[in-house]
């Protein structure tokens, strides 16, 4: 299911609360798959990645503060699609896992992409979103360049 984050938003504020339930949703995701994955040089990587969530969450609940925007504590209802497809894939092995989190990347990629382009983000804000981009990209690659070499 792709994610409407980025484009349905009027305000900033809806924007940043929006990307910060992705956020949530994705770093459960990125728990389930670490949990689940055999391989551990995929574990290490996948942590990795994990990492630069929680650093988009911290930055983007500094934006919250800074705008007055609402800063969910947690995911929504999406994060039983995102954390759903991992254990779905699970029974079919490392490989399916990876092609799993790269559909929950296609989403962040769409998100940010977005959010880079809207009206009301500063040129700061805007410089993260577009960082943030850059690393869904480079998370999204990493993950569909294993799981086909797999």
């Amino acid at each position: 299911m792709a994610t409407t984050t980025g484009a349905v938003e009027g305000d900033i504020k809806s924007l940043i609360k929006d990307l910060i339930l992705l956020e949530h949703d994705a770093i459960a995701a990125y728990d389930s798959c670490i949990e689940r994955l055999s391989d551990e040089s995929f574990r290490s990587q996948i942590s990795t990645f994990r990492q630069d969530h929680l650093q988009h969450l911290d930055v983007l609940q500094e934006i919250a503060r800074e705008t007055g925007a609402e800063a969910p504590e947690e995911g929504d209802m999406k994060q039983m699609l995102t954390t759903g497809k991992i254990a779905l894939a699970n029974l079919m092995g490392d490989g399916a896992i990876l092609k799993a989190m790269k559909t929950n990347e296609d989403d962040t990629v769409a998100a940010y992409e977005r959010a880079a382009r809207h009206d009301d983000a500063i040129a700061r804000t805007r410089a993260f979103f577009e960082k943030a981009h850059a690393d869904e990209l480079r998370h999204r690659a990493w993950m569909e360049r294993t799981s086909e070499s797999l």
